[in-house]
């Protein structure tokens, strides 16, 4: 366990981050790349990757979340073209109800600003199965987000282990002039850092220039982090949090948090907001950034507001004052999704939807959409201007897309030209002044969407509601100590987990049937390669090798399971991201590094490499560094892991949960169902 001293001299940084750490720490050094345990008060799981989640949770045997909040959101997958996705959404109400979640039901909204207005307080930490989760760090949480499995032990009470990120102090001056809103803030970190520019580290933002942005202008700042590659962001708890919670009827959450004089930040940054313009994201990368009036003019086919990139109330309604009175262009769509009933519902009453009605809109039910290629997938190369987080390629549904990432602002100038426009060049043009910080007051607070669990007593009879299309969560055999086996597929650097496992209307239903799942894997990349990664798992298994940032996105585990599940042992690659290196660990697959980036120009795919000695390589003190021997080329590449003790462990027994079976005197819930796949 942590010592005093540890927190103590954690807290002393005098930062945020440092002090929610050193409140929460319970093993480690707080030191940059060490790896820490953290006490997690909250969990979000959505549906994407929820139903895994609760096949671990039984699979683990527990009997009840150990949280203070858990909660379980139906926002990703809510179209119903057939029964899977309604399946899914009966066994996830289930499953919330036999284990004590909140359960937040098909069309309340998404997750993060929906779990930001009911459950968000400052000073706790959250750990969620998506990548977004960090978006509630606009309270003043550490908020992270991690594979399935990990959030999973954090319901059954284990601490979330993590290595220590860098903190990294943003410092904000000026104000925002009109028509540049949050959205160009983050958008402005990916122009001059791109998308590892964060990694390994946590973005704080500080200074004067947060006066200007109200607690979803932040929210929006720190859901991209996860674009940056960071750990996680993280907002002072000030008078704009206090309002927000006010306005929700939770004032009584509110806890002042800031850094203290003197603030010690490993590394420093300023952006003056007074100085920034509109920018948008080209496609086919969150950090293709340049500014809105370089390439305007470009034509646009279709424009969508909304996702947790843009939730707040002001981002539609912003929308709104620019369409009142004016038409969508000829041959453009307008799509507008609300992010939760009850921003839904302020848009209603203020006659602000009625103006996008008029104007041309498309108006959607609560929740990702189109952001996960769930319905409005644009039409072939064809350009797309979208409030979201991600622009890669496929994710909107369409393989060969054009998405382009901008504030409401920018989508809507654009919207009403037919043009990728400037939205100040607009409003010159229109003669249409900024409408101020909160064009339309929050009113509505409707819980009656939230069930809440049941009592213990109660909980214990619920029955798993399990229907035909969700199968069992997959035993996979331990690592052998020597492995044999062709590299299957090369890839090349910033390969994302929607590569792997891709999203959209097409593979997302089949995320509780893992063997029909894995018929999409790497398919965006090569069509081929579930067939013949098939094929190699009935002979050893095969290899993967990758470039820089290999697994970058989505936190969805499908994207180690699912390879995994077609014989994948080990990847090769220059470096991770971080959730899915862990996500990788965690079912059994070695991820190995070069110790020579330029290694991998050597390695062409359809080489057969050998790696001996692996169980020696993974003890708990073992140097990690072995040798890779090219039998197809006669050559050697020097390797290297980053893997800690229990992640060892886990590649070693196949998994994390095989892992886990052989620690019954530490086990949660109860003990003999440990270690079982779901019968």
């Amino acid at each position: 366990m942590a010592a005093n001293g540890s927190r103590e001299k954690t807290a002393a940084h005098g930062t945020v981050t440092h002090r929610l750490i050193a409140d929460h720490l319970v093993a480690g050094r707080a030191e940059p790349g060490e790896e820490i345990a953290l006490r997690i008060d909250q969990t979000l799981t959505q549906d994407a990757t929820g139903t895994l989640v609760m096949q671990e949770l039984e699979a683990l045997g527990l009997d009840r979340v150990r949280t203070e909040v858990s909660v379980q959101y139906v926002d990703h997958n809510i179209l119903q073209t057939d029964e899977r996705n309604a399946e899914d959404h009966a066994f996830l109400r289930s499953a919330a109800r036999r284990f004590g979640l909140w359960y937040s039901k098909p069309g309340n909204g998404v997750s993060h600003p929906v779990h930001m207005q009911h459950f968000g307080m400052p000073g706790k930490t959250l750990a969620g199965a998506d990548s977004h989760t960090c978006a509630a760090g606009s309270l003043g949480m550490l908020a992270l987000g991690t594979g399935g499995v990990e959030v999973a032990m954090a319901m059954a009470g284990e601490p979330l282990r993590i290595a220590m990120p860098q903190v990294w102090g943003v410092r904000l001056t000026g104000e925002l002039p009109p028509w540049v809103s949050a959205k160009d803030v983050v958008l402005e970190m990916l122009r001059r850092h791109g998308v590892k520019g964060a990694v390994n580290r946590v973005l704080e933002y500080h200074g004067p220039g947060l006066a200007c942005l109200s607690a979803m202008d932040r929210h929006v700042i720190a859901n991209m982090g996860a674009e940056l590659g960071a750990t996680t962001t993280v907002f002072p708890a000030d008078e704009a949090v206090r309002g927000f919670l006010r306005a929700e009827g939770r004032e009584g959450d509110f806890r002042p948090l800031a850094p203290r004089p003197g603030a010690r930040y490993d590394l420093v940054e300023e952006i003056d907001l007074s100085a920034l313009e509109p920018l948008i994201a080209k496609p086919t990368s969150p950090g293709n950034v340049v500014p809105v009036r370089e390439v305007a003019g470009e034509p646009v086919h279709q424009a969508v507001i909304g996702s947790s990139a843009n939730p707040g109330l002001r981002d539609f309604a912003v929308a709104a004052v620019m369409a009142e009175g004016r038409q969508v262009a000829e041959g453009v769509s307008l799509d507008v999704n609300p992010t939760s009933r009850e921003t839904q519902q302020d848009l209603m009453k203020s006659g602000a939807l009625l103006s996008l009605i008029a104007a041309g809109a498309r108006v959607h039910q609560a929740g990702c959409l189109g952001c996960i290629g769930m319905g409005q997938a644009p039409a072939a190369g064809r350009n797309s201007l979208r409030t979201f987080p991600r622009n890669f390629p496929g994710r909107s549904g369409t393989e060969e897309d054009a998405v382009w990432l901008c504030s409401p602002e920018t989508a809507m100038a654009s919207a009403l030209t037919g043009r990728i426009t400037d939205p100040r060049a607009f409003a010159e043009e229109a003669g249409l002044r900024h409408p101020g910080g909160e064009p339309v007051r929050r009113e509505s607070r409707n819980t009656a969407m939230l069930e809440a669990p049941p009592p213990p007593e109660q909980a214990a009879s619920v029955r798993l509601d399990r229907g035909p299309g969700i199968s069992s969560l997959p035993e996979f055999e331990p690592l052998p100590d020597t492995l044999q086996a062709p590299v299957l597929l090369k890839v090349g650097d910033n390969v994302s987990t929607d590569e792997i496992s891709p999203a959209g209307a097409k593979a997302l239903p089949y995320r509780s049937n893992i063997p029909r799942l894995a018929e999409f894997t790497f398919t965006r990349i090569d069509p081929d390669y579930p067939h013949r990664a098939a094929d190699s798992a009935r002979h050893g298994g095969h290899l993967v090798v990758g470039g820089e940032n290999y697994g970058q996105g989505s936190s969805r585990e499908h994207a180690a399971i699912t390879p995994r599940y077609l014989g994948l042992r080990a990847v090769l690659a220059k470096s991770y991201a971080r959730i899915h290196w862990q996500n990788l660990a965690n079912f059994g697959v070695l991820a190995l590094e070069f110790t020579d980036p330029a290694d991998y120009d050597r390695i062409r795919q359809g080489d057969e490499l050998r790696l001996t000695g692996l169980h020696g390589v993974l003890a708990e003190a073992a140097e990690p560094r072995l040798v890779a021997v090219n039998v197809t080329r006669g050559e050697e590449y020097e390797l290297r892991h980053r893997l800690p003790a229990h992640r060892r462990a886990a590649v070693r027994a196949g998994g994390v949960v095989r892992a886990l079976a052989a620690r019954e005197p530490e086990r949660p819930g109860r003990p003999e169902q440990w270690g079982r796949a779901a019968a």
